[in-house]
């Protein structure tokens, strides 16, 4: 008896750390990929992945990609005004769509604060529900990979990180936790009008983030405390000042009070989220000295 053709699921933003993760995830629950992305001859993802070229700014640039397709993945990591457009375009080739927003909703005041692109995830999930797409939104909170980001230069060259708030807590969640909850979205019936917060499961402070990352180095990694104006001089001309306003704004808010966890990740997937000591362990190179290349 011949098998059904299982339609692939297309995957936005494939090459980045969340999108490359959700691609693996797939490919573990035997569901064929379709990775759109910029330029697929220097993607670097398994062979047995279709990589086609697409760009969320050209949005006709992506019906090769959307055709035959059973389901979207949708991260925007791109300009926003092509964004109804873009949704326009997935409508017509599909009805399944599961878009990674951000926790906007969440009455925690670390996600209250002024933030542009939260506006924006707003704006995309309207256009989703007026398109009468069957959607899952996905809502990370603080990613755990910020740390690398934030303060691996930092511990390579030396034992003092400096840096505000660190009484500011956040329950760091893993990017491969993330996209096991878009995967299952994507690959499983029972996820259509699902709103996902997803979070670590543990309220560590900042502070406690780099006492873990020494602990696991080995070594003693001390914390010192900087002002806010003095974050705006040591980033003023390399972080965007509306990032760096946000961020402040949102430790500012969460000083105090525990960070907001959830328990989604196991409900979804069966086991809970990594912990960030467990993160720490799977990257430390990246702050030893050997850091693995950004996905």
């Amino acid at each position: 008896m011949t098998r059904a053709r299982v339609p692939p699921v297309l995957v936005t933003g494939a090459t980045g750390r969340v999108g490359r993760a959700v691609v693996l995830q797939l490919l573990s629950a035997g569901v064929p990929v379709r990775a759109r992305t910029r330029r697929p001859a220097a993607a670097d993802l398994p062979a047995n992945v279709e990589a086609v070229a697409g760009d969320l700014t050209v949005p006709e640039s992506l019906d090769v990609a959307l055709t035959g397709v059973g389901a979207v993945f949708l991260l925007w990591a791109a300009s926003p005004q092509t964004a109804p457009a873009v949704i326009d375009r997935i409508a017509s080739h599909t009805r399944r769509v599961v878009f990674l927003s951000s926790p906007h909703k969440t009455p925690h005041p670390f996600f209250r604060q002024p933030n542009p692109m939260a506006r924006f995830h707003a704006h995309v999930e309207r256009l989703i529900a007026a398109a009468r797409l069957e959607s899952t939104i996905i809502r990370p909170g603080m990613f755990a990979s910020n740390a690398r980001l934030w303060w691996a230069d930092t511990i390579r060259d030396g034992d003092v990180v400096r840096w505000p708030y660190g009484a500011a807590e956040t329950a760091p969640i893993d990017e491969r936790d993330i996209a096991s909850v878009a995967a299952r979205a994507l690959s499983e019936v029972g996820h259509v009008g699902g709103d996902y917060v997803l979070t670590g499961s543990e309220s560590l402070s900042q502070a406690q983030q780099v006492s873990v990352i020494g602990d696991v180095l080995g070594r003693r990694i001390r914390f010192e405390e900087l002002s806010p104006e003095e974050f705006r001089h040591e980033t003023a001309g390399r972080w965007p000042r509306p990032v760096v306003d946000m961020l402040l704004a949102a430790w500012a808010a969460t000083v105090g009070r525990p960070a907001y966890v959830t328990s989604t990740v196991a409900d979804v997937v069966g086991s809970p989220p990594r912990s960030f000591r467990q993160w720490a362990v799977d990257h430390a190179d990246a702050f030893r000295g050997h850091p693995a290349s950004d996905e």
